[in-house]
């Protein structure tokens, strides 16, 4: 198991500081407080200067915590800030626009960076194997695919992406990120993910790429619900029904609280056999003060 963060060399993203269930984070000019329940230790910096340096606070709504509600509140404001700004993730060639949502969020996940390398190189790889062949560009499909920082990074390696979340509204938002990167071509798809695999199954296509990235719990377009726990097994076995049995990968990411790297590995193994090479981790943050904040899980598969 290995325990990976994003590269130092970064400009546009840091963690300063955690703890106190918060982090203090810095994306592109603009710092901000937001709620982190994996932060359980104390912070080093005081509060005095937290809200020195921040622009704005995230702070929980009445529902904080709860099924639907999991990470709704509002903003406060604490300096002059840009409501929306872009970011720059070079190594992959990714700009990346954010702005403050009414769910903590800002549009994307730094700690995935190193899923980003993973795809861009593995896409690169077998896109030049199929090239070698004779045959098309490797085809990726990004499942929960959010605001598209993996979409793009499986694009840039020369893949045919499909990219699907059941949000019509980041869709949109992940199409400006694509025009924002100087890429094109990518097929936009507003599907709940397992309803989308099953047809996969049943029309008998193969992916050279997958990428998943659920959350715990959701609702598709139509009202379909999604609990991760109930449904996440079927969809990894939909899955190994659709990945190509060589020259392919499979990214599986999982922040849900209690789900350890091992869990997933052991998931992915039994759902995609032993075939390929295996990798299982935890992303995480390391603040100034070397404090590292675990985020989520991870398990990549490379045939």
């Amino acid at each position: 198991m290995t325990i990976e963060q994003p590269p130092q060399s970064w400009q546009d993203y840091e963690l300063i500081d955690s703890g106190n269930f918060r982090k203090l984070e810095r994306f592109g000019p603009y710092v901000m407080i937001r709620p982190e329940p994996k932060a359980l230790w104390d912070p080093t910096l005081p509060e005095s200067e937290w809200r020195a340096m921040a622009h704005t606070e995230f702070k929980p709504g009445a529902g904080f915590g709860k099924a639907g509600k999991e990470d709704s509140g509002t903003w406060t404001p604490l300096r002059k800030m840009q409501e929306q700004w872009t970011i720059a993730y070079p190594p992959v060639g990714l700009r990346l626009r954010l702005g403050l949502t009414s769910f903590k969020h800002v549009g994307v996940f730094p700690e995935q960076a190193t899923n980003w390398d993973f795809i861009v190189r593995n896409t690169r790889e077998i896109a030049e194997v199929r090239a070698k062949a004779g045959e098309g560009a490797p085809k990726v499909l990004n499942l929960f695919a959010y605001t598209g920082a993996a979409s793009l990074a499986a694009c840039k390696g020369g893949a045919d992406v499909t990219h699907l979340d059941s949000v019509k509204q980041v869709v949109t938002w992940a199409r400006e990120n694509m025009e924002l990167s100087g890429m094109d071509g990518i097929r936009w798809i507003v599907e709940d993910a397992l309803k989308f695999a099953r047809r996969e199954v049943r029309r008998g296509n193969k992916w050279q790429g997958i990428i998943l990235d659920p959350p715990a719990y959701g609702h598709g377009p139509d009202g379909e619900r999604w609990k991760l726990d109930e449904c996440l097994n079927e969809l990894l076995k939909c899955c190994a029904r659709l990945l190509a049995p060589e020259n392919s990968f499979l990214v599986l990411n999982l922040y849900s609280n209690g789900y350890s790297a091992v869990l997933a590995e052991t998931l992915v193994r039994t759902a995609f056999g032993t075939d390929g090479r295996l990798e299982c981790g935890e992303s995480v943050l390391r603040d100034r003060y070397g404090k590292a904040l675990p985020l989520s899980v991870f398990t990549r598969l490379r045939r």
